[in-house]
């Protein structure tokens, strides 16, 4: 993991030019002694995906829904998200925003312009986002233009087998593509993106979801893969029941640990993860906040 004593403090007049292990540490969904004093904006700007995985089910303006990925109170066009960017930026430049759906940024153009109206305005704001990778290297050139700081790139599987377990399905150039076809055709994609985007000097992290019984015995496999890649961090997480997924477990805090070490051995960990919501605004370790909560403080 990225622990305290890699930690800088982030001098936002050079932004631009610094290491990706330097943005990791000042990012509070990367390093662990951030995790806890900077803060970062979710923007929900991106409703539409072009994966669908068995445990994710998007909802909008829902009430009683639980706080977890794909969930959003409201998808915000580009100016809008501009204006709320202009807000939580001036309570704390130290803030990072992204945008992490609820659906995929890299299925969204509105993302992109999203990035564009908030560097133009903030040239030395940290910038990220979070995506499953399919559209990676297709987008790279334009986030690479908006001087995107960092992405985490969700991967559950580089196992076409396993990966056919996991997604419903994922979208192909000709259309639809399910089972072990839309596995490898979604794992090449990410794999390359990944690459590149190191190679680009993007700060690089992987999520990855465990689920037991499916891909629980595969994830140091996955480490190696998102290693070799390029990725400088691992956050793995546990399921949270739902859609297709619904009747399934959780995976037990013994065996969230237990992967989580064998991955360590192979890349650094990151184990704070709050699973946020596509809206949340705030400082991870100390409080998650909806905007109208933040807002009205």
């Amino acid at each position: 993991m990225l622990t305290t004593k890699h930690h800088v403090e982030l001098n936002r007049g050079v932004i631009g030019k610094l290491r990706p292990e330097d943005i990791a540490a000042g990012h509070p969904c990367f390093d662990e002694r951030a995790h806890y004093y900077v803060p970062r904006l979710h923007l929900p700007v991106a409703p539409r995906c072009n994966i669908q995985c068995n445990f994710c089910a998007r909802s909008v303006g829902k009430k009683g829904v639980p706080s977890r990925p794909g969930v959003s109170a409201e998808v915000l066009r580009p100016e809008e998200a501009q204006r709320r960017a202009d807000s939580f930026l001036g309570e704390d430049e130290r803030g990072v925003v992204g945008i992490a759906g609820p659906g995929d940024p890299l299925a969204n153009p509105e993302a992109l312009e999203t990035l564009r109206l908030i560097r133009k305005q903030h040239p030395d704001a940290v910038l990220c986002l979070c995506t499953n990778g399919l559209e990676l290297v297709a987008w790279l050139p334009q986030l690479q233009a908006v001087e995107l700081n960092a992405i985490t790139v969700t991967v559950n599987a580089v196992d076409p087998i396993v990966g056919a377990k996991i997604y419903a399905w994922v979208k192909g150039h000709g259309g639809l593509l399910r089972g072990e076809e839309a596995a490898r055709w979604l794992t090449n994609r990410q794999l390359e993106g990944l690459r590149r985007a190191a190679e680009a000097g993007i700060a690089v992290k992987v999520n990855t979801v465990l689920v037991p019984g499916i891909n629980d015995q595969h994830l140091p496999e996955v480490a190696q893969a998102v290693k070799e890649a390029g990725a400088i961090l691992m956050n793995i997480m546990p399921l949270i029941p739902c859609y297709r997924f619904a009747s399934h477990r959780a995976p037990s805090f013994s065996e969230l640990r237990e992967v989580r070490r064998q991955c360590a051995q192979i890349i650094p960990q990151f184990a704070l993860c709050k699973q946020c919501r596509a809206d949340v605004v705030g400082t991870p370790g100390k409080c998650d906040l909806r905007w109208e909560e933040w807002a009205g403080q």
